[in-house]
């Protein structure tokens, strides 16, 4: 019995210790997530301090971002005073698509649209700066120069998404109630993802700030019409390589009511949250790995 006892014990000791492991690894990654946000609610609210210092100007650069990004909608609105559907999709029908890619990108740019800047950091040295402070490096970038104007381009999306829902005949269900502030809130945590990854890819390409906004600004465009316009090839690309569409074809076309090019699934329109996930978890490995080989500027 004596004997028995003991060996059960040093099965257990293995299987007890591989669990505080585990459990001590998950707190290690909570503490840094909480760390990275604290770090970054200061930098940003010291950001917000300084802006809000000069209110005149806050409320000038507000609206002119308003204004410069209403510019893509009034484009729109040009085209189609020529036609009457762009791709087969009514002017409603694609000013829903650009509000939900509009708020989606809007959210992304507010919380983490400095990441464009990190390649400057990287060519002058300005980056050691970071790495000795004691706070995540990703949240210092993230933070660096937090812009309210950026609020304009939430807000104009939010009008023009408003005008397609009233226009709109659609039939609403709780399910596609609900799928709007999610597709919204998802899309942001992958345009985010993807800002992230771009930041990484600038460690090891320093002049690489205009391949980033080909997918982050430039994605929004795309979003912005329908994907009947584009190629096939380019629909699979933003689909299953730099999965885009997630943000705004695949859950509003099924709010719609229409079909998806590529004959996916209907299911497929309810994953968006899963894809978020997925592409914050690569960019988080990416950004890791662009870090440890950051050797500074050697001035």
């Amino acid at each position: 019995m004596a004997r028995s006892r003991v060996a059960g014990s040093k099965e257990a000791g293995p299987k007890v210790a591989g669990s505080r492991s585990r459990a001590a690894g998950q707190g290690r990654v909570g503490a840094r997530l909480a760390d990275g946000l604290r770090a970054y609610r200061m930098i940003a609210g010291m950001w917000i301090r300084s802006t809000m210092a000069y209110r005149a100007s806050f409320v000038m650069t507000t609206f002119g971002n308003f204004g410069a990004t209403a510019l893509d909608f009034v484009a729109i609105l040009l085209m189609f005073s020529q036609v009457d559907a762009l791709g087969g999709y009514t002017l409603p029908e694609i000013a829903f698509l650009y509000g939900v890619a509009g708020i989606a990108f809007g959210l992304a740019d507010l919380a983490i649209g400095s990441m464009d800047r990190l390649g400057r950091r990287v060519r002058d040295g300005t980056l050691d700066t970071l790495l000795v402070r004691p706070a995540p490096v990703l949240a210092q970038v993230a933070a660096d120069r937090f812009a309210l104007r950026r609020l304009g381009r939430i807000t104009q999306g939010l009008l023009v998404f408003g005008y397609a829902v009233a226009a709109l005949d659609i039939a609403w269900t709780p399910l596609k109630v609900l799928m709007v502030p999610f597709m919204m809130l998802s899309g942001g945590a992958i345009f985010a993802a993807v800002f992230v990854a771009g930041g990484a890819f600038q460690f090891v390409a320093q002049d690489a700030s205009e391949v980033q906004n080909s997918f982050t600004y430039g994605g929004q465009t795309l979003l912005q019409y329908p994907p009947t316009v584009f190629a096939a090839d380019l629909v699979r690309g933003v689909t299953f390589v730099v999965p885009i569409a997630f943000v705004n074809w695949l859950p509003a076309l099924y709010v719609l009511g229409r079909p998806y090019p590529l004959d996916l699934p209907t299911w497929v329109a309810f994953t968006p949250p899963l894809v978020a996930a997925a592409c914050c978890a690569l960019a988080g490995l990416a950004w890791r790995a662009g870090l440890r080989s950051y050797r500074s500027t050697g001035s």
